[in-house]
């Protein structure tokens, strides 16, 4: 520019200079990014300008000329800035340009689940400012919260829920409409309470619970007598037995339900074991029952099927008064609904006292008396006569006199008469008896004639049967006995007419045949089981398995080999089982190498882990469905179902060298006394025919093995039934004592006593009665093993353990 000074017409020279026009603002100024400490500006370009000046508060920054853009840093969260940019050209700035904008929030901290139910959830995290709001997001559902509806901390409980099921929440702060980085996590809402909870079975020591699962990722905790058992089952049905609890006690319980650490309701309640009933003591009078019974129950009756009578005494001093002499009396112990005494005890009072005298009958040989009628229950007449005692039945017209011979005339006897009722015996009445003495004369002459009579007798008898004498003689010591087996299969026919004749004087036939088999088999070796290192893997010293006949395990040392069993005969053939004793902690292991090589599909255990407070056989499987590891193999048991006498289970075995599984059934016969026999015949035969079934659809060609603790009484008892019945089926006859000695052959004291010997023949029996195959009667009712013999022992047990 040039400025002239003008008079007139006449102008200066003129002042020359130089002026510049401000620059235009920057255009489309704008905000093209937010975080929680930076802020992005954007605007359009302009030619020929010198620089721009971006003013923050109190700052400010020289950009290039050339930039559209800039990124503010070091700002603070949740906060409201205003940016100035001006434009400069050679040092003259435009008006500016200016804008507002906020910083994005910070993410909320401390966000976590804090409590929940089957319906809700509720969360907490701690809050900053008022002006910031919340946006939360959940699969299903979102919520839009401010922080002034809120509290510091933040708690929010989302509802409307399902239960047992993940969700994943997200937190999102806002703040100016900018929303910053989210947090997420995840969050369960709890599983439903058990509803029901059933009692599947108590006993003196264990009860059994059952309830139902609708998920298999649910698992229960079970807190009972101050334990907590986890409980992981499949969906259905699920069972679970409690251990170890004392008998007759009342235990509160509570079964809870866990999903990804969130936890149900507690279902809560009381569950009672039954009481050791057979240790109660029952004092008895004519009119009068009472016991101290140890254990809870809250009701006590006693009833003889026409009337009950319920407990007069306290809750541990139980008396039934007013009861009929001589009566039975089932007693039965309730609690809530449950039996506490399950096997019912059955209690017969005294019958009532009979009062008698005598009167004079045949001519003084005989002794007559005669009684009033009792008023109570009685089945028999006790009376004792000289020490000598005489058993009167009770006739079917019941009558009250009895007539004893065989006495002195002209004596004068001592006489106790008592009543009885079962095994119960009234009080005892005596009185003297003075016999008749017009037989004097007369008896002196049968006298003799009956001397003379009874030494015919004796002569006719040793004519007739000379081996009485002859079988008794002991052989010449140092020389081995040997046992020559002489029997032959009995025709069906004629069983029931053999058994009566066994049967007759005291089971003499059974005794005679049973001590024939004594020595079978004794002279064979038994090397491996008393060599040093065996001697421990063996339970009983006396019950060893035969060199010939032992299971021999796959080893590379010899002693290494050894297993306490031994190959035994069916009726299909001489290895169809394997007889083996229960397995003690140390050779647990060596059982289970056994089942693997030998490939046993099927066990049969007929003795119970514990039997009168004494360990018969080590327990060789898991409770729980954690595995039980024995050596090289991993044992499961995927199965169990308990009966009244017996409990079925499956095992699943894997090699865990080779990873192989196979599955083992397992059959658990628990109703059978140590070396005795079960109260009836029809309840092993049932048993048995289970046994067989499966080992004709899934077992043929492996041995199965049975076990009890020894592995001979009633291992060898179950073995012969097996093979007697198909025999009894296919044959049309049974050789009892012939299967008996070729098991002898293969295994020492198989069968181990005369009372299991006899039970065998009564099973045959029995069989016969149902006029049917006894594998088509396993649900028929009960027989009644009426054969009282069998029960008896008749001697000494080989091995008393």
């Amino acid at each position: 520019m040039t400025l002239y000074s003008v008079v007139g017409n006449v102008s200066s020279k003129g002042f020359e200079f130089v002026a510049r026009t401000a620059p235009q603002n920057a255009e489309n100024l704008t905000v093209t990014a937010q975080s929680e400490s930076s802020i992005t500006l954007e605007w359009t370009q302009k030619s020929g300008l010198s620089q721009y000046i971006l003013v923050v508060g109190e700052n400010n920054e020289t950009l290039p000329a050339e930039d559209t853009g800039y990124v503010v840093q070091n700002l603070n969260s949740s906060t409201q800035y205003s940016f100035t940019l001006y434009s400069v050209f050679e040092s003259i700035a435009s008006t500016g340009a200016t804008l507002t904008a906020p910083t994005a929030p910070s993410k909320a901290e401390g966000f976590e689940k804090v409590n929940q139910s089957e319906t809700s959830i509720t969360l907490r995290w701690k809050t900053e400012k008022k002006e910031i709001s919340y946006i939360l997001q959940f699969q299903g559902g979102g919520e839009n919260l401010t922080s002034q509806d809120l509290g510091n901390p933040a708690i929010y409980t989302v509802t409307g829920l399902q239960d047992t099921t993940k969700y994943n929440f997200t937190l999102i702060t806002v703040f100016a409409n900018i929303r910053g980085v989210g947090v997420s996590i995840q969050a369960a809402t709890d599983p439903p309470q058990v509803n029901v909870v059933t009692m599947r079975d108590h006993s003196l020591n264990e009860v059994t619970f059952q309830w139902d699962s609708e998920r298999d990722d649910w698992k229960y905790l079970l807190e009972i007598n101050g334990k907590t058992e986890v409980v992981w089952p499949k969906r259905g049905l699920v069972i679970h037995t409690v251990k170890s609890l004392d008998p007759g006690t009342e235990y509160p319980f509570s079964i809870t339900t866990e999903f990804m650490s969130s936890r149900s309701r507690s279902l809560k309640a009381t569950t009672v074991t039954v009481i050791d009933c057979d240790k109660v003591k029952w004092n008895v009078t004519e009119t009068s029952i009472q016991g101290v019974v140890v254990g809870v129950f809250t009701s006590a009756t006693a009833s003889n099927g026409t009337k009950d009578h319920n407990n007069a005494g306290s809750k541990t001093d139980v008396k039934f008064k007013d009861l009929y002499p001589g009566a039975t009396y089932d007693i039965t112990l309730m609690h809530r609904g449950l039996h506490q005494c399950p096997q019912r005890p059955v209690v017969t009072t005294n019958p009532p006292m009979l009062k008698a005298k005598c009167k004079n009958c045949d001519s003084g040989y005989s002794i007559c008396i005669e009684w009033d009628r009792p008023n109570g229950v009685w089945d028999s007449v006790e009376i004792m006569v000289s020490g000598k005692v005489h058993e009167v039945e009770k006739g079917h017209d019941g009558e009250l006199n009895a007539v004893l011979p065989n006495f002195q005339p002209a004596k004068k006897y001592h006489v106790i008469i008592s009543s009885k009722s079962k095994q119960q015996k009234s009080l005892s009445y005596g009185f003297t008896c003075a016999t008749d003495d017009r037989g004097v004369i007369a008896g002196a002459f049968f006298g003799v004639l009956l001397f003379a009579i009874l030494v015919g007798v004796v002569v006719f008898i040793m004519l007739r049967r000379p081996d009485i004498i002859s079988r008794r003689k002991k052989s010449p010591m140092g020389g081995a006995r040997t046992s020559v087996r002489k029997s032959k299969p009995i025709p069906l026919d004629k069983f029931p007419a053999h058994f009566n004749e066994c049967s007759a004087d005291e089971n003499k036939g059974f005794s005679l045949e049973y001590e024939d088999l004594a020595v079978v088999g004794t002279e064979q070796t038994q090397k491996a089981a008393t060599v040093p290192e065996n001697k421990p893997k063996n339970r009983f010293i006396n019950v060893l398995p035969y060199d010939r006949s032992r299971v021999k395990l796959t080893s590379s040392t010899s002693h290494n080999d050894y297993i306490n069993a031994s190959f035994m005969p069916g009726y299909n053939g001489d290895r169809e089982f394997i007889a083996a004793q229960g397995p003690m902690p140390s050779t647990v292991s060596d059982f289970w190498r056994m089942i693997w090589e030998q490939n046993v599909k099927g066990i049969v255990m007929v003795t119970n882990c514990t039997e009168g407070g004494r360990t018969k056989c080590e327990q060789y499987w898991p409770d729980s469905s954690n595995p039980r590891v024995c050596g090289d193999f991993a044992v499961f048991t995927t199965s169990e179902q308990k009966q009244q006498d017996w409990t079925l289970r499956e095992f699943q075995v894997k090699n865990r060298r080779t990873s192989e599984e196979r599955t083992v059934k397992h059959f658990h016969f628990t109703a059978w006394p140590d070396h005795g026999v079960p109260e009836g015949t029809e309840v092993l035969i049932q048993f048995r025919s289970l046994v067989r079934r499966h080992i004709q659809m899934e077992a043929a060609g492996a041995p199965t093995v049975v076990h009890c603790s020894a592995g001979v009484g009633r291992t060898g008892t179950i073995i012969a039934l097996d093979m007697l019945l198909q025999q009894m089926e296919k044959e049309n006859a049974v050789d009892i004592n012939g299967f008996v000695h070729k098991m002898r052959l293969n295994r020492p004291h198989m069968v181990q006593t005369e009372s299991q010997y006899v039970f065998l023949h009564q099973s045959i029996l029995d069989c016969l009665r149902l006029n049917d195959k006894p594998e088509e009667n396993i649900y028929e009712n009960e027989l009644i093993y009426a054969n009282a013999t069998a029960l008896k022992e008749y001697q000494n047990t080989i091995n008393k353990a």
